[in-house]
């Protein structure tokens, strides 16, 4: 294993589009591999390809539930609305108010190449579609609420 670096917002790879990954093979455990390190490494709560400069369909995420990986990963199932604010590793030290679904159910391939299904509701569901709008060239800027919350009204509520 091995930490990969993290891109940042000025580069051009964050807007491209995510290929599917079709070859479950060492070098796809490898990648895997080296994302989770580097996710843990940065403190981070997920990390997609293309922010090691992958352009593959491939996810880790660990909200303190234990790791997932998921690979070609698609939402199948959306509900609600939240409100929170986000942070992403490829855009260090800013974090704005995003709007999400509150609940999201995923489908995706392990490591292997087998199906499964995932749900996630709040911080889990807020951390699926982030992560899956990187393949699709999306950064979470482009989510932003448009009538944020002051700060200071925030961390009034935050205290009562």
């Amino acid at each position: 294993m091995a930490l990969r670096k993290i891109v940042t917002k000025e580069d051009p790879i964050l807007k491209k589009k995510c290929r599917p990954v079709e070859k479950f093979d060492d070098r796809l455990h490898m990648l895997l591999d080296d994302m989770a390190e580097t996710m843990y490494a940065a403190d981070g709560v997920g990390l997609a390809a293309p922010q090691v400069g992958m352009l593959r369909r491939a996810v880790v995420m660990d909200i303190g539930e234990g790791l997932l990986e998921l690979v070609n990963p698609e939402i199948i199932e959306r509900k609600g609305e939240q409100c929170a604010e986000e942070g992403c590793l490829s855009i260090p030290g800013e974090y704005y108010e995003t709007i999400r679904p509150a609940y999201v159910k995923v489908k995706a391939q392990d490591r292997n190449g087998e199906w499964h299904e995932y749900e996630g509701e709040e911080l889990k569901a807020r951390c699926f579609c982030h992560e899956l709008d990187h393949l699709d060239g999306v950064l979470f800027t482009e989510r932003l609420n448009p009538n944020p919350t002051p700060k200071e009204e925030r961390k009034t509520a935050e205290e009562e």
